[in-house]
């Protein structure tokens, strides 16, 4: 059974993931980690719970979601994973982070690319990958079809749904992504989103004003 625990880092209140089971392997999504103080936190968790990081993965590479890619890569001997499509969102991460007031950023390397029907496992569990572009063009979300959650990156929050104001973005990528992909799962599924609280795709469907079936 995965467990999860989220952390909440940088100032764009960005949602990191490490999802773990029985055998003690975790992944680690998107990783905000920017200071000192948040790279601690994370870690003394990892330590503390005994986990085994085996691999680092992106929803997408805008600059928030990826701060801590270079620390954690190099801290665990990690692969990192990427979707292709999103190779020049992260290649242009240098720019942005000059912009927002990262002087600290490191870039790391993409070592495998995720695909949609390309699980990802660690111990004895799965995640799905789902292709969601529209909030950036190589955008992904990790299903755990068992337990019925959804790591949803950007793509849709309680309430509201990602930016499309950004480079590289399209509204109406997004809308279809959150209507093909994310709204065809069950009701009850849990959206674990990249900033603010979970939310159901139930819920969603009925209320959210950006996007209704």
């Amino acid at each position: 059974m995965i467990q999860i625990e989220i952390f909440t880092f940088n100032p764009f209140q960005e949602n990191t993931y490490i999802l773990w089971d029985e055998t003690l392997e975790c992944v680690i999504i998107d990783p905000g980690c920017h200071v000192y103080e948040e790279r601690k936190a994370l870690t003394d968790f990892i330590s503390d719970k005994k986990l085994k990081p085996v691999k680092l993965l992106n929803t997408h590479a805008h600059i928030d979601h990826i701060l801590g890619n270079a620390f954690i890569k190099r801290n665990y001997n990690i692969s990192y994973f990427l979707h292709e499509k999103d190779i020049p969102v992260l290649n242009s991460a240098p720019d942005r982070a000059a912009f927002w007031g990262f002087p600290a950023y490191e870039h790391a390397s993409v070592d495998e690319y995720l695909e949609e029907g390309k699980d990802i496992s660690f111990g004895n569990s799965t995640l799905q990958v789902f292709f969601t572009p529209g909030h950036a063009p190589g955008h992904v979300v990790f299903y755990a079809q068992k337990q019925n959650f959804v790591i949803g990156g950007d793509v849709l929050f309680k309430g509201s749904v990602g930016r499309t104001d950004l480079p590289l973005c399209s509204f109406a990528d997004l809308e279809k992504s959150i209507k093909t992909k994310l709204y065809t799962l069950p009701d009850e599924t849990v959206v674990y989103p990249g900033h603010g609280p979970s939310t159901t795709i139930g819920f969603e469907k009925k209320n959210n004003p950006f996007v209704r079936l």
